[in-house]
């Protein structure tokens, strides 16, 4: 069984920053400062399990082949799917595979393959618990990257296809998966289709209202969410333990096994893992 863990990181000019500018930079900065740290704890991790650790880089041909084919797409878009299409390359070497986003900090020695069994599903966590019910959805309440918006557009997508609309939201921080359901996820297979589609959405208010469709885009984890569905892809659930979600709560459970940095706190990561 020959298994993998990688994660990625890039150089994005700042120009090309065109929501959440102010994050964006701040995100940026707290990269550079904690660069070696996060990708130290990533290669320390995947070291102690004996399974191979792969660092990416580099995407300019990626992106420049991605915005040549759909310049709607922002770097935000592109940078995204090139994790899930990465997941596909890779698994043409390996049986099984762990991505962690570079904001994700391992906080455990128990190998992540032995406790979530890859045959059963993919393994990522589901942000159903963010979403807000229509009536109470606002402007203030939302943005284009929010789980909210990425959950009505799923919706809108499996609705569009005569499919039900019963949905989860995706996190795309953490998956773990094997090639026989990346095979059956088909994620790229209809991409081209997905993408008018995703793009017809974006001005179809004809079941959902405007103030929800006004925040549809071309997200990762709505393609995710729709292709789970549309292609009866088994999954499995990541608990708190091993996708903790530190945003707001300035607190970090003892026993959290992977930490996802939402807010890019790691200083307050470092003081718990190591103290």
């Amino acid at each position: 069984m020959k298994r993998l863990i990688f994660t990625m990181h890039f150089e994005v000019p700042d120009d090309q920053f065109v929501d959440n500018i102010e994050t964006n930079l701040n995100t940026k900065k707290q990269f550079l400062e904690n660069h070696n740290q996060l990708l130290h704890c990533k290669q320390l991790y995947a070291g102690g399990l004996g399974c191979d650790f792969v660092f990416v880089n580099k995407y300019l041909t990626y992106y420049d082949e991605m915005k040549s084919k759909y310049p709607f797409l922002t770097t935000y878009n592109i940078i995204n799917f090139y994790k899930i299409y990465l997941m596909y390359k890779f698994s043409t070497k390996y049986d099984e595979i762990l991505y962690l986003d570079f904001d994700v900090i391992p906080n455990t020695n128990e190998n992540f393959f032995d406790v979530w069994d890859l045959s059963k599903g993919i393994a990522v966590l589901n942000n159903n618990e963010r979403v807000l019910p229509i009536e109470k959805t606002t402007e203030s309440s939302q943005t284009i990257r929010s789980p909210n918006s990425k959950y009505y557009n799923t919706q809108a997508m499996l609705l569009n296809h005569g499919l039900s609309s019963e949905c989860d939201v995706i996190n795309t921080g953490i998956i773990g998966a094997n090639k026989e359901h990346l095979y059956k996820l088909a994620y790229f297979n209809q991409f081209d289709q997905d993408m008018i589609k995703m793009t017809q959405l974006k001005f179809d208010t004809s079941v959902f209202p405007k103030k929800i469709v006004d925040y549809f885009g071309y997200d990762n984890e709505t393609l995710f969410g729709f292709k789970l569905k549309q292609n009866n892809v088994p999954v499995q659930w990541l608990d708190e333990k091993w996708h903790y979600f530190f945003d707001r709560e300035l607190f970090i459970p003892k026993d959290t096994k992977f930490i996802h940095a939402i807010n890019k706190r790691f200083d307050i990561v470092w003081r718990n893992i190591y103290d």
